[in-house]
């Protein structure tokens, strides 16, 4: 057996300095191309008092796992769980239109939990409720689509399909979208998931949900709805009154959202949420140790990351947070006008923060300088500037004065 060496709590302490001092600085480098940034000021400042109640959750340390909307498991820590309870009736019903006491939802580790937990669920579904075999069913989504799509389908052993789109629109081309669906019935698929944008990633594109239904319910075929909101779920709804990809459209069945994103919370505070009745397809059919109690992917998880999206709701209000959104979307739109007025071709969807510029029109240095991101790291064809919380005009114009 090995052993390693005791250290001194002053010996850890600089040596966890020491790591933190080679990680990149919101604060300090000049970051655009990401969709994180720092922990929100007004809910995690430097200062201890406000930050008291985050970190006394963490030293209670208590354990959320299960999904209390469906069974509260015990009442060991109730007193937390039932502000995870709040955030998921906030989100799911006040964000996202559903009707009250109608979905279900916990606090996953992030957006990338959530889809495979909602691919899962549909795929026992089908198996379950129609003797579905694996290979009668599929994914279709779009190619700017999150890689944690194509996780899910590694896992779960269903394939997949991508979407061509619209170069300029990054929208799902309908001719494309039908005749995959063809194909796919002749290939013997009885049983689609679709899984729709809500802002992607690289481009902040957002899926046409009515005319991709429309198409599936011509095409005759069974399918379930997952709605990706982990980057365009704490945007979206605010920005777009029209909001089609919600829970008040009756074809969405699902959504994940990202609260580390938007709402600058810690890592490992997303968000699952579903219509009541889904979870059933989780409950194991065999006698395990696996129990109805928890029904999640993850299993054990911190209440703290509950408490941290609690705090941040609460610290703004709709009203607060909403004004917060609309000063990100419009930085995004006064970097695209003076991009227009360069002539610098981009793709950005008006009613999000991201602003993917073609890559002829940007050069490399700028690209380093400003730690962009590609969509392809091998052969990129984009570059992406999100203006996050720290991408403030004055770095969005030192941005546009380099190019």
């Amino acid at each position: 057996m090995m052993y390693w060496e005791k250290l001194s709590k002053e010996a850890i302490t600089i040596k966890v300095n020491q790591a933190l001092s080679k990680n990149i600085r919101f604060d300090k480098n000049k970051i655009m191309g990401t969709s994180i940034s720092f922990l929100d000021p007004i809910v995690f400042d430097k200062k201890y008092k406000r930050n008291a109640p985050f970190l006394t959750s963490m030293i209670h340390n208590p354990d959320h796992r299960g999904c209390h909307t469906i069974n509260v498991n015990g009442s060991l820590f109730e007193g937390t769980k039932e502000l995870e309870l709040d955030v998921i009736r906030i989100c799911a019903e006040e964000l996202l239109g559903g009707q009250a006491g109608m979905q279900d939802g916990y606090i996953a580790s992030g957006g990338t939990e959530a889809n495979i937990t909602a691919l899962w669920i549909f795929r026992n579904l089908f198996k379950r409720r129609y003797g579905a075999k694996n290979s009668e069913i599929v994914i279709f989504c779009s190619r700017d689509t999150h890689y944690s799509i194509y996780k899910a389908s590694n896992l779960l052993g269903i394939d997949i399909v991508s979407l061509q789109v619209d170069n300029n629109t990054r929208q799902i081309k309908p001719h494309v979208l039908e005749d995959k669906i063809a194909s796919a019935k002749e290939n013997g698929k009885k049983y689609f998931i679709f899984v729709a944008n809500m802002g992607t990633t690289m481009f902040g594109s957002v899926d046409d949900i009515d005319m991709i239904t429309s198409i599936f319910d011509k095409a005759d075929v069974f399918y379930k709805v997952h709605v990706d909101a982990a980057f365009g779920g704490f945007i979206y709804p605010f920005t777009n009154a029209e909001n089609e990809l919600s829970f008040a459209n009756k074809k969405v069945a699902s959504v994940s959202l990202d609260a580390h994103k938007m709402l600058q919370t810690p890592y490992g505070t997303g968000m699952f949420l579903i219509r009541k009745g889904y979870f059933e397809y989780l409950k194991p059919q065999e006698k395990t140790f696996f129990t109805e109690t928890d029904l999640t992917l993850s299993g054990s998880r911190s209440g703290a990351s509950a408490i941290a999206i609690w705090m941040v709701l609460m610290a703004y209000g709709s009203s607060g947070l909403r004004e917060k959104v609309l000063k990100m979307v419009n930085r995004t739109k006064w970097l695209c006008e003076e991009l227009s007025k360069k002539g610098i071709d981009y793709y950005n969807n008006p009613y999000m923060n991201i602003v993917s510029i073609r890559n002829e029109d940007i050069t490399k240095e700028l690209v380093e300088f400003y730690n962009l991101v590609p969509d392809n790291h091998e052969s990129p064809n984009w570059w992406k500037v999100v203006t996050m919380a720290h991408v403030d005009k004055m770095l969005i114009g030192d941005f546009l004065e380099s190019e």
